[in-house]
């Protein structure tokens, strides 16, 4: 029973609020507490009043008790609001601190690519952003409403005990019957359902394709505004209709629950009326347990809520995400330095790897030696493990099988953040910073002339000053091009490589340049790295055939390795499709554009 309830997402929401701030935890519940006693309070103190009226008595006491009980009501309740609001924010900024340091502090990024994880990364992202429900600063006021009700309703009820023992377990079992009967209280859970889990993040997404500004153009221009308002609607609406069906009064007929708690305050007040009559009940007790058991009817309508349940399913889904992401995107860290390496070379030494939520497998028996100090380009069809093997290289991701050598060393012996330290990458998702271009080109830092020498060799030296926000969304900043930001880019890795990089990886760099501008910088990539050794991804054939080599990949394999001009020669797989790339270029020649995509 206990292990059931801590295992509740409930349990786990309230567990959080003293890690998120403590003192403020204590006040929180402090306040609850003594809000949900005051009902009772009151009507003890306006049954000591008609007491005391009826006695004759001096009534100095009897109205301080019922004016401070009138006061604590009035100004309790938007002290609690406060500290609701403030616990809240505090809560929601602690989740969020969690939820950040379990992704970025795996030192792999598995955890970052596994489906099990999509659900609970989705809640808890977007928790507090109002799109699923309330932020976190509102809903703990209604959290705090229905559990001050519920207290409130229990001690009403508890006074009852005074008048007579059964009192309090007729009516106040009446009023809590009807969470039962009508599941008020217990199908909350169902809200949070992977079918409603589901249905939110489609719901969220076709919002965002709404609003967002990446996918603007092509809605326009294909025509896909009432699409995506229908798509947006359609979803939003099923999400509303599995809610409903969640949370509707469905189990037990409204009829019943009417009946029971109508039975139980007749007879209890009956029972009052007739004591009363006989003299066997004062006006002074009778005032109290009659006000005592009409605030007992609190109870129905206290509890646990749909705000705690929109506030509880995000917290435990990042407690889930802190326990489950770092196993998974664990990486063990050797203690051997890389330093001067790759001296001699970079071998893939029978490498065998499938992602952990994939069972196809990406490379198998994968074999290749890249002498230290050369370029080495890398050709094959999309899924051919391309990219694959940079994230292997970088240590993203670690081989299921076999090993990857540098100089005869497998890099699981090395310190891991010192063997990044020997790589730098460009990837097809590179980062855009929202930062100086200095931060953009050297987040680490570096010196200003290392920074304006990459930003040269990578055809970017007049884009903006050092000091310029690469976001127009900041007072002074710039917005720039898809085929500027991937020279940034390529600066970012030329300056590591300044700094002392000692293998680069390049995948798909020049992607967004056009053919002119690719060989310029491809050119300029390989006088600056020529002493250091460069792996390039690329589809364009103008660029790999520059390389010192060229590796062909076909379902993980390396069919052809050679020179371009051995390549050409085999007649094999390269020459075909550099052949159909040429004839694609030499169509777009004749036709007045430059077309240079292999399909």
């Amino acid at each position: 029973m206990i292990e059931r309830l801590r295992a509740r997402d409930e349990w786990k929401y309230f567990g959080v609020l003293p890690r998120a701030d403590r003192t403020l935890t204590v006040l929180w519940w402090v306040l609850l507490v003594s809000r949900g006693l005051l009902p009772a309070m009151f009507a003890i103190a306006m049954g000591n009043l008609v007491g005391a009226v009826q006695r004759g008595d001096v009534l100095t006491m009897p109205l301080a008790f019922v004016g401070v009980v009138f006061v604590l009501l009035q100004v309790l309740s938007p002290i609690h609001q406060a500290v609701s609001s403030n616990l809240g924010s505090k809560t929601a900024a602690w989740l969020y601190d969690q939820l950040t340091t379990a992704c970025v502090t795996p030192p792999g990024m598995a955890h970052l690519e596994d489906s099990k994880h999509t659900n609970d990364l989705t809640m808890a992202r977007d928790f507090d952003l109002g799109i699923s429900g309330p932020p976190l600063n509102i809903s703990m006021d209604f959290v705090a409403s229905g559990l001050v009700e519920m207290v409130g309703g229990l001690a009403s009820a508890a006074v009852l005990a005074a008048y007579a023992w059964w009192a309090p377990l007729m009516l106040g079992g009446a009023w809590l019957a009807t969470h039962w009967l009508l599941r008020e209280s217990g199908v909350w859970k169902d809200r949070n359902t992977k079918e409603v889990q589901e249905a939110q993040r489609h719901a969220d997404y076709a919002y965002r394709l709404a609003v967002d500004p990446p996918a603007a153009k092509e809605l326009r221009l294909f025509g896909l505004s009432d699409w995506t308002v229908e798509r947006f609607k359609s979803k939003r609406r099923f999400l509303f209709e599995l809610r409903w069906k969640a949370t509707r009064l469905r189990e037990r007929p409204v009829l019943w629950s009417v009946l029971l708690v109508i039975s139980a305050n007749v007879i209890l007040f009956w029972s009052m009326a007739g004591a009363a009559t006989e003299g066997a009940l004062a006006l002074d007790r009778l005032v109290t347990f009659a006000s005592a058991a009409i605030g007992t009817s609190m109870i129905a309508f206290g509890g646990l809520s749909w705000a705690l349940d929109g506030a509880a399913a995000p917290a435990a889904a990042v407690l889930r995400l802190e326990q489950s992401m770092a196993p998974t995107g664990a990486l063990a860290s050797g203690e051997l330095s890389p330093a001067g390496m790759p001296n001699a070379e970079v071998r893939f030494n029978n490498v065998t790897f499938a992602y952990p939520t994939v069972d196809a497998t990406v490379l198998e028996g994968f074999d290749l030696r890249i002498p230290a100090g050369t370029s080495l380009a890398i050709v094959g069809q999309n899924g051919a493990g391309k990219t694959t093997l940079a994230k292997l290289l970088c240590r993203l991701y670690d081989p299921t099988e076999g090993s990857i050598e540098v100089d005869g060393v497998d890099i699981r012996a090395f310190d891991l953040e010192a063997w990044r330290g020997r790589v730098t990458a460009v990837f097809q998702d590179f980062i855009r910073f929202e930062l100086s271009l200095r931060d953009n080109v050297a987040p680490a830092g570096a010196p200003d002339d290392v920074i304006q020498t990459a930003l040269t060799e990578a055809g970017a030296a007049n884009l903006a000053s050092l000091d310029t926000i690469l976001a127009k969304a900041y007072a002074g900043g710039t917005d720039l091009s898809g085929g500027q930001w991937q020279r940034i880019a390529l600066a970012r890795a030329l300056c590591a490589v300044h700094l002392g990089a000692g293998l680069v990886l390049l995948d798909e760099p020049t992607a967004q340049l056009d053919v002119r501008g690719e060989a310029e910088i491809f050119n300029r990539i390989l006088e600056t790295t020529r002493h250091t050794t460069t792996i390039l991804i690329s589809h364009r054939f103008s660029t790999v055939r520059k390389a010192d080599r060229i590796c062909v990949l076909e379902h993980g394999r390396v069919i052809e390795l050679g020179t371009h001009e051995e390549l050409m020669t085999l007649n094999g797989r390269y020459r075909t499709m550099f052949d159909l790339q040429a004839s694609h270029f030499q169509q777009g020649q004749e036709e007045g554009a430059d077309l240079d995509v292999l399909e």
